[in-house]
């Protein structure tokens, strides 16, 4: 599997790529596939799937940017709901371009905005301090279930407005959406294999009656009484937090807990300053990037990097190649939590960023102050277990062990 430039080009000559980008070989190690795809061009043909893919950083942050060439619309995966049928109700905030995304995102916006995020931070700090003491007891753990997944799964519920039962559906649902957005491969099946249970559990948790007062549910539907949503689109709106606000995070938090375990003097600094929480934070969302890809299709001829691509066509982004572009970045490779960050699309960018973000590094930054105050030292102990999954990059398994600070 590799990106090279032969006669076999779509159209113009442009250079073609037999990469599979939704296998488990890709999976194991994106990294080499994506130097070969900067390399390549600024624009290559994904032969297997008929698309064209942008792994470098300015093709990428372009695309982010310029909804008007480059559509949600059509969907953010593989599919084409122009011409295909979306497996459910299409998302009215990342599947939707203005003016309904304008109007639906406004709602998300206000809900999810700074001042929301000040009146959670000390809950979310002792939810988070809590967690780690009670790890520390145990000395040895996977910090995937017990640590990145346990974590959002009780602050982000508690936030929204949520029953306690069930809350653990939240992740195989959002594995089923994030795997929906690649073709219809092992990964996809496996996800959608016992759907029906979860989907049933969701679709309550999309009404308003199962939301209690003041949490981030209810203020979604509060929307309707001020006529921004109708009746009909509020649960949809809803669903849309309910599906982003758990996958993502618990991938990032898994990736910061990685990477201090693997880069020690990273860890060292961050116990030296736990102020850089949120930086080492930022960092690891950049250096590992949870969501990997997500596709924009042309309304409009363009042209990206000197290419020309037809209107109707599907372009794959490379959130985490882009990230890694040396011709963006210094020592990309490198986990640095004092680097500058800025500009970094691994919460992608322009009007489809990620509504979330702001949930998303408050959970991190608390989760990783609390480890830089009261852990001396992460060990890996055991075999690192990859996650598979069309859109997202994360860790199944990550056993450690953690020293209690001096």
């Amino acid at each position: 599997m590799s990106a090279r430039s032969d006669g076999r080009a779509a159209a113009g000559g442009h250079p073609v790529s037999d990469a599979d980008p939704f296998s488990r070989e890709f999976f194991n190690d994106p990294h080499r596939i994506h130097e070969e795809l900067r390399e390549t061009g600024p624009v290559v043909w994904l032969m297997r799937y008929s698309v064209w893919a942008a792994a470098r950083y300015e093709q990428v942050y372009a695309m982010l940017n310029d909804w008007q060439a480059f559509s949600s619309a059509a969907c953010v995966g593989l599919q084409d709901f122009r011409k295909e049928k979306p497996w459910r109700p299409k998302s009215l905030v990342l599947e939707t371009d203005p003016p309904l995304h304008d109007r639906t995102r406004l709602v998300l916006n206000r809900v999810l905005s700074p001042a929301a995020m000040k009146t959670l931070r000390e809950r979310f700090a002792r939810a988070a301090d809590t967690l780690i003491d009670a790890l520390l007891e145990r000395e040895s753990f996977d910090a995937i279930p017990d640590l990145a997944e346990a974590y959002p799964l009780t602050v982000f519920p508690d936030a929204m407005g949520m029953p306690p039962e069930n809350r653990r559906f939240l992740l195989p649902y959002g594995n089923m959406v994030f795997n929906s957005f690649g073709p219809r491969n092992e990964f996809f099946a496996e996800a959608v294999a016992d759907a029906e249970p979860v989907l049933a559990w969701l679709q309550a948790q999309m009404q308003r009656d199962a939301l209690a007062p003041g949490g981030f549910g209810a203020q979604i539907h509060a929307a309707v009484d001020s006529g921004e949503l109708t009746a009909e689109e509020a649960p949809i709106v809803t669903r849309s937090l309910l599906t982003a606000g758990v996958d993502t995070t618990v991938s990032g938090i898994g990736a910061a807990v990685y990477c201090l375990a693997r880069f020690p003097d990273q860890f060292a600094r961050l116990r030296q300053d736990p102020s850089l929480a949120r930086a080492a934070f930022e960092e690891a969302v950049r250096h590992g990037s949870p969501v990997q890809t997500f596709f924009r299709t042309t309304t409009r001829p363009v042209e990206l990097g000197g290419v020309p691509v037809g209107e109707g066509e599907k372009v794959l982004m490379f959130l985490g190649a882009a990230n890694r572009d040396p011709r963006r970045w210094e020592r990309p490779d490198e986990f640095d939590i004092a680097r500058r960050t800025i500009g970094h699309v691994g919460f992608g960018a322009g009007i489809h960023a990620c509504v979330g973000q702001l949930l998303a590094r408050l959970e991190g930054e608390c989760i990783l102050s609390a480890l830089a105050r009261k852990v001396g030292a992460i060990e890996i102990t055991g075999p690192v277990r990859r996650r598979y999954n069309n859109t997202l990059r994360g860790l199944a398994g990550l056993p450690v062990t953690l020293r209690r600070a001096a």
